[in-house]
């Protein structure tokens, strides 16, 4: 009498020519018992049917958890990891920005000179932390007398420098997130990386939504990432057509005349396009030839 085998989430089961369920175990060792071969198509809908029972409903229940649990595990790609890195440097950054901002407001109580002399945040924050305003004063050569600054006393002026270290310990946060992140990404897309570095090739992924979806994208979308807000204001109202997204950051970009940036975001579309062809398919390392032929083209 042949008997027939079928598989599926809940093992694997023997049934005889007339389909009648038999003995229920591992696939393998069945079919060297039984001799079974598979089941056709038409005889697994017939044999789909016997676990329409409730009796079954709460294994495929839980088996279909355990498929589900495996899938998002084995899903969390380094590409994940570039995604969620660059988004909390973004993050960051705003953060940063935001609280800068206010300590500069309230240190100008104190010191306005210095504040509007130094441009440069980090910097801001370092000085001010290291130095009293004497000292600050006489880098910018003004007389302690002349400034329009309020005489504060400790008491107030603790709550302003407590700010001012907290926001030398964020400074430092992000610059150690930044390193990881050059890290991640010479080790998910180095072609990527060595053409666009590791912020903008970072950023690129994260538009487009994984490394997968950048390699299919064309160097035209590519060219784009980040400037849709142009993009859809032009075909709304018809206003100038973007030439270059978040490209316009690339240090090429500050290397050339602005009349040819749209030149310019073409071809590194054109050329982070192939690297991450080449880095989702796990290929060679090609970026410094292709770096090269961008040199020697707008050099």
């Amino acid at each position: 009498m042949e008997k027939i085998i079928f598989t599926n989430v809940l093992g694997s089961f023997v049934f005889d020519e007339n389909l009648r369920f038999i003995e229920k175990g591992e696939e393998k060792a069945l079919m060297n018992k039984h001799k079974a071969r598979e089941s056709t198509i038409k005889q697994s809908k017939i044999i789909l049917s016997n676990f329409k029972s409730k009796e079954y409903f709460e294994e495929f229940y839980k088996k279909n958890l355990v498929i589900t649990k495996k899938g998002l595990k084995n899903s969390v790609k380094e590409d994940l990891l570039v995604t969620q890195t660059i988004s909390l440097i973004k993050e960051q950054t705003r953060v940063i920005n935001t609280l800068v901002k206010r300590l500069r407001e309230w240190y100008e109580i104190y010191n306005p000179e210095f504040s509007k002399s130094v441009h440069d945040h980090e910097s801001f924050v370092k000085l001010i932390i290291k130095k009293d305003k004497k000292e600050l004063l006489k880098e910018i050569k003004i007389d302690e007398k002349n400034t329009m600054g309020a005489d504060l006393e400790k008491r107030d002026l603790e709550p302003m420098m407590e700010l001012a270290k907290e926001m030398e310990y964020l400074f430092k946060a992000k610059e150690k997130q930044t390193e990881y992140l050059e890290d991640l990404m010479k080790r998910t897309c180095p072609n990527v990386n060595e053409i666009a570095g590791a912020v903008i090739g970072a950023e690129l992924i994260n538009l487009a939504g994984s490394l997968k979806k950048l390699a299919e994208m064309p160097s035209s979308t590519i060219q784009l990432l980040g400037a849709e807000k142009a993009l859809f204001r032009h075909m709304r109202t018809g206003a100038k057509v973007p030439k270059h997204g978040i490209l316009i950051q690339h240090p090429l970009m500050a290397k050339t005349k602005k009349e040819i940036h749209g030149k310019v975001a073409r071809a590194l579309a054109d050329k982070i396009s192939i690297a991450a062809k080449v880095d989702y398919f796990k290929g060679k390392f090609v970026a410094d030839k292709l770096k090269k032929m961008l040199e020697e083209k707008f050099s």
